[in-house]
């Protein structure tokens, strides 16, 4: 009785084992795209793929990692204070322009600090630590958000450079408080144009009107992907409220419209008036409703998916998808939706035009993931 209590239990895990095998493969069918696994993290955040194809990732709880393209090994370069709580961390890391020969890297994280919290800009050096490989040092904060407030969600923190390497383009989330989206004088809800560093760059648009110096367009929510195309055009993605998701295309001076319009509704079912002609803000180029709940933003520029080249790729979370979007010049629809059964919280292209994705290690694993052509 006992042996055949074991082969009917062996029998049962076997045929899990080969219906969840057969599940994957399945759900892998259906895309047109190879899935890898390459490795696992506590909650990453962010990823920051280098020449040499190894990948720096940043875990919410302050981890920062270099990991080798195969994820076979790993190093801790940095292990920056912040405060996670919420949907606080260790957030965005991107190359510098002039990584080769400076070896900087750009971070963001979430602090305390007079008045609450918020979200910093910082930077450092990859350096060679002897035996023990490499570590990020000559760390320094290079900005801050204004004010800090209470609170633990909507510190945005994404990073990019303009094409020319010139200057630092930076999020800074309305931290759920809605009408500092609004207020010239706060640095929330906007997004940011800085020098490399971390000063406002010279000529933004709205400073002769009042504005904080730093502000480059305004009446923004939970700014989580910022990137530009190969023509120049900035493109920025936020999560609406209950609905209204957007994508934007970024032009200086221009308010967004957050919180007096979007295409979504607050939580408590109120409305919001829908962005319509005439109402002073500029409309995104994509919505959705229901949501995706965006996470990272990267524009194509690979070889590897030719059909896909200079689209938009944005991790769902909520959505738990890896979602398309055509880019046409000035204009966006919406493409393919790929479902990938676990929250994505970043994507990024690496080096040979392979895709990357990061789960977000909440409410589903925190996997590395190499997405390759079939």
């Amino acid at each position: 009785m006992i042996r055949h209590t074991l082969f009917a239990a062996a029998l049962l895990s076997a045929t899990l084992l080969a219906s969840t095998t057969c599940s994957a493969q399945l759900a892998a069918a259906g895309k047109p795209f190879k899935e890898t696994v390459v490795a696992d993290f506590e909650s990453p955040w962010a990823m920051a793929v280098l020449p040499d194809k190894r990948i720096l990732v940043t875990e919410k709880q302050g981890q920062m990692l270099l990991v080798s393209a195969d994820g076979r090994s790993r190093q801790t370069v940095a292990t920056i204070t912040v405060d996670s709580a919420g949907q606080g961390g260790l957030m965005d890391v991107v190359l510098a322009p002039d990584f080769a020969t400076s070896q900087r890297v750009y971070f963001s994280y979430s602090t305390t600090g007079e008045g609450g919290k918020g979200v910093v800009l910082a930077r450092g050096r990859l350096r060679p630590n002897g035996a023990d490989g490499e570590r990020l040092g000559e760390i320094e904060v290079i900005f801050s958000a204004r004010p800090f407030v209470e609170g633990n969600g909507h510190y945005s923190g994404r990073i990019a450079f303009s094409p020319d390497g010139k200057y630092l383009f930076f999020t800074n989330g309305e931290r759920q408080k809605f009408t500092p989206a609004q207020d010239p004088k706060m640095t929330l809800g906007k997004v940011l144009r800085l020098t490399l560093n971390g000063k406002p760059a010279p000529g933004n648009p709205l400073a002769a009107k009042g504005f904080a110096p730093e502000v480059w367009s305004y009446g923004h929510r939970n700014l989580l992907g910022i990137a530009f195309d190969a023509q120049g055009n900035l493109w920025e993605q936020e999560m609406g409220p209950k609905g209204g998701d957007e994508v934007n295309l970024i032009k200086p001076g221009l308010n967004y419209g957050w919180p007096n319009a979007s295409n979504g509704s607050n939580y408590d079912g109120s409305d919001i008036p829908d962005h319509k002609p005439g109402d002073g803000y500029e409309p995104p180029k994509v919505s959705w409703n229901p949501v995706i709940s965006p996470g990272g933003l990267m524009i194509y520029s690979g070889a590897m998916f030719p059909q896909w080249k200079g689209d938009a790729f944005i991790g769902g979370l909520s959505s738990k998808s890896l979602v398309r979007v055509d880019l046409n010049g000035t204009s966006a629809a919406k493409g393919d939706q790929w479902d990938m059964r676990a929250r994505i919280r970043e994507v990024e292209q690496g080096p040979d035009g392979a895709i990357w994705v990061l789960e977000d290690g909440g409410d589903s694993q925190g996997r590395l993931i190499k997405l390759t052509a079939k």
